[in-house]
């Protein structure tokens, strides 16, 4: 049986100028039989035809860069400088972003990682079905705006796919070139992931993911070097004709198709060794381990298999064994 989304758009999308709304996801709890979460969402609608883009943000509630960032681009953005429609959704998963929180406290659910949803589940998923189904149709390129959250600090990075026969493979080049990000890792596609990016592949759009900061705050540097480059990629693919600047936060992207991570093998407080950014040998220490609660006890070092480039760090000190210290581009 074909099943439709109940989420219902306040606001037509499609209508030339600046528009704003909510997705109302129906929600009956014991408080309100009948209510809804309230998604906020917008459009920019030029007059001249042009690119379909989507912005995203949120997808992760405790990721704030990018949530401020589309806020002020709905905001801002001058319709008279845009070409085609530029879709924004700066709080996707609202009941998580609500909350400060990676997951839903509704139902518990990690969005990230549940696309394409479904259209009768839980909020959640009911959300990520509703974008993918919905929101994703017909548009060329979708950035997903995110960053390391409460408990990874990152330096801004971003991920994409690469594959013969993309046909999106010049657009994806010029986002690259001006974005501005330390460094770019490209993967195949997997029509079976469940990523946001996954989804727009299965869509036909040219999908990023970007990794802008994190520990639980908005770095002002990130967040201007962020969106200076975002609209400097929106200029670049013709779907903005407005004023650019060439504040970037890096100036030269390393390009890299394999990532590693290193995990805690221990419970105790982990201390970094090496820093976000930083460029790192195989065999070298990335951090110890200290047990203060066992007296005598001396220190774990934790090293790295392989040699490449930091991508993000662990922020909280307190770990146990299974969490994720490091994030790295093997180069």
């Amino acid at each position: 049986m074909n099943q439709t989304n109940p989420i219902v758009c306040t606001v037509d999308l499609t209508r030339p100028g600046r528009n704003h709304g909510y997705l109302q996801v129906p929600h009956s709890v014991h408080r309100s039989a009948y209510g809804v979460i309230p998604v906020p969402v917008g459009s920019i609608v030029g007059a001249a035809d042009g690119q379909n883009v989507f912005l995203m943000a949120g997808n992760h509630g405790d990721e704030y860069e990018g949530q401020v960032i589309l806020s002020e681009l709905l905001r801002t953005l001058d319709p008279g400088q845009v070409n085609g429609r530029i879709t924004i959704v700066p709080m996707a998963n609202f009941p998580a972003a609500e909350a400060g929180l990676r997951t839903s406290p509704i139902d518990q659910v990690n969005m990230n990682r549940i696309f394409p949803g479904a259209p009768r589940g839980t909020p959640t998923l009911m959300i990520a079905n509703y974008i993918e189904e919905v929101l994703m149709e017909g548009v060329d390129l979708f950035l997903d705006l995110h960053s390391g959250g409460s408990s990874f600090l990152c330096v801004p990075h971003g991920m994409t796919l690469r594959y013969d026969g993309d046909p999106h493979a010049d657009m994806r080049r010029k986002v690259v070139d001006e974005i501005g990000v330390s460094c770019l890792l490209y993967g195949p596609p997997d029509p079976d992931e469940w990523y946001s990016t996954s989804a727009a592949h299965r869509k036909g759009a040219a999908g990023f993911t970007l990794e802008l900061g994190g520990a639980g705050t908005v770095d002002p540097a990130i967040r201007r070097g962020a969106q200076a480059g975002l609209l400097r990629a929106l200029a670049a693919v013709g779907a903005y004709t407005g004023p650019t600047t060439d504040d970037r936060l890096f100036e030269k992207t390393l390009e890299a198709e394999k990532e590693a991570m290193v995990f805690a093998d221990e419970p105790g407080l982990y201390e970094p060794m090496v820093q976000a950014g930083t460029a790192v040998k195989a065999g070298q220490v990335a951090a110890r381990v200290h047990f203060p609660e066992t007296p005598g006890k001396p220190p774990l070092e934790v090293r790295f298999d392989e040699g490449g480039f930091v991508l993000a760090r662990r922020q909280p000190a307190r770990v146990i064994r299974g969490d994720s210290l490091f994030h790295m581009a093997v180069i």
